[in-house]
């Protein structure tokens, strides 16, 4: 490869397991670390107005990006926690008059394993199949909903494949059936437009470190009124579903992390749109035997998950040398060749084995993304030639 043109290396290309920290929501979270730092819960003094007031805020911001009200969103360590409380806490108001869940076998894992963890408390929960492309048939969601369902539960983009699912059309069914819908959209927010009005969501799980914030910082949307058990006790922050001290930097970086996804989205979409489409044609041309994993169309274009055959992904990435990709989810990124998202599609385990993500977005410049992908040409060439 001609290196005069080569980028600065290394270079990062594993956007959907975290972002780069936008230099904005650094400098928004920076003032909690030093002058205002105050526990946002104390009210005897200006300390802890001013870092309420920050936690406030930036609550509005988030709330405004999904057409929320701000007094429907807690904060939480991130996704992961949203998840639970959300699948645990609503189930268990309702059980055991009602103890159907219905979620889909592509999940992130921790609706998955909480679902599981459910199933072993005696709850009953559908595992919807998907076609081969990624997207669930919304009949059989349909033929699945009994009266003993309390809700469904159907992530926004998927993180491995990047395929999105279509979720005006299951709030309509769960609305018609008068059931919650859950949606863990973590790496939905701010990639694609949200309305939990218009797409009748009852519960929304959401990620701060997948949109250019902080890590260790979330939130759970919840419709008012919306009946949930607190997983755990102490003192009664967050209206008393999620006890424990917020860290008002944390939530002001979320804030503008949400604020500015919220202006820039369109921009961010159409800088990843182009990338993909050119890191496919460089992919497509250089190689045979390759396939794209989730449908062409219906997704989010950072993301590009392929099957290289005849190639092992852990010696790729081993090989591709100061250039981050993936294997597969960042929470099980050590099991290689255990994707339960890439069996859900029918692939078997040799073609699991021969697949990376790639993953991509708005601190990605054109000359890494070709870079890369003309890179990643060469050791699968290498690889096919040393199997």
């Amino acid at each position: 490869m001609d290196g005069k043109n080569r980028p600065d290396l290394p270079i990062y290309l594993d956007y959907q397991a975290t972002t780069p920290l936008d230099p904005r929501a650094l400098e928004a979270m920076m003032p909690y670390f030093t002058a205002k730092c105050g526990n946002p819960h104390s009210v005897d003094h200006r300390y802890g107005w001013e870092a309420e007031a920050g936690v406030e805020k930036a609550r509005k911001e988030i709330a405004s990006l999904i057409g929320a009200k701000p007094d429907e969103i807690y904060f939480t360590s991130g996704a992961t926690e949203s998840n639970n409380i959300a699948l645990k806490g609503i189930s268990y108001t309702h059980y055991p008059a009602k103890n159907h869940i219905i979620t889909c076998l592509t999940e992130h894992e921790s609706v998955v394993q909480t679902a599981r963890s459910l199933e072993k408390q005696g709850f009953d929960v559908t595992f919807l199949k998907v076609d081969k492309e990624g997207l669930i048939d919304l009949d059989e969601l349909k033929e699945m909903i009994t009266n003993k369902t309390i809700m469904v539960s159907i992530m926004g983009v998927n993180n491995e494949i990047g395929v999105i699912q279509d979720l005006a059309a299951i709030g309509d069914i769960c609305a018609e059936k008068n059931i919650i819908f859950h949606s863990d959209c973590a790496q939905a927010a701010g990639k694609i437009p949200l309305n939990i009005q218009d797409m009748k969501i009852t519960a929304m799980s959401l990620s701060c470190h997948k949109i250019y914030g902080p890590k260790g910082i979330g939130a759970l949307y919840l419709k008012k009124n919306t009946d949930i058990i607190a997983l755990f006790d102490g003192g009664g922050q967050e209206r008393g579903l999620r006890s424990g001290t917020l860290s008002p930097a944390l939530c002001a970086g979320m804030g503008m992390a949400y604020r500015t996804a919220q202006t820039e989205m369109q921009q961010d979409y159409d800088h990843a749109l182009k990338l993909s489409q050119r890191i496919k044609e460089i992919i497509f041309e250089g190689l045979d035997n390759v396939c794209l994993n989730g449908h062409a169309d219906i997704r989010f274009p950072g993301n590009l998950n392929f099957t290289f055959r005849d190639s092992r992904s852990d010696l790729l990435v081993r090989e591709f040398t100061n250039i981050a990709i993936s294997t597969g989810s960042a929470c099980s990124s050590a099991k290689v060749g255990s994707s339960h998202v890439l069996s859900a599609l029918g692939a078997d385990k040799k073609s699991i084995q021969s697949s990376v993500r790639i993953g991509f977005g708005r601190m990605t410049s054109m000359d890494q993304a070709e870079y890369a992908a003309r890179r990643l040409v060469e050791i699968v060439k290498m690889v096919r030639g040393a199997a």
